[in-house]
């Protein structure tokens, strides 16, 4: 079984362990998280790079992703933080 959350910062780039900097993600998703290409913007909304399917000649299911709001827990203080959200899609995602 796959790890159960990622990390959205890296903990070998000074990410947390923080709930803010986790994100629970399905574990082939979390793979491509991982890996850059996947990620969630600051507004929450779950994004897929054109270099997965460039790359792999794959993704169908993932692009079927492209554009959903990702579930939130209730209590705002458990979503993961906005500032995390952008340094992964600024500087890891492959987009």
């Amino acid at each position: 079984m796959g790890k159960p959350a990622a990390h959205i910062k890296p903990y070998a780039q000074e990410g947390s362990h923080d709930i803010q900097n986790g994100i629970l993600l399905r574990s082939d998703i979390h793979k491509l998280y991982d890996r850059g290409y996947v990620t969630v913007d600051p507004d929450y909304t779950f994004r897929v790079s054109p270099r997965l399917k460039d790359e792999f000649n794959n993704g169908k299911t993932y692009y079927e992703l492209e554009n959903r709001k990702i579930w939130l827990p209730g209590d705002p203080q458990h979503w993961p933080s906005r500032e995390n959200l952008e340094y992964h899609q600024q500087v890891l995602f492959r987009g």
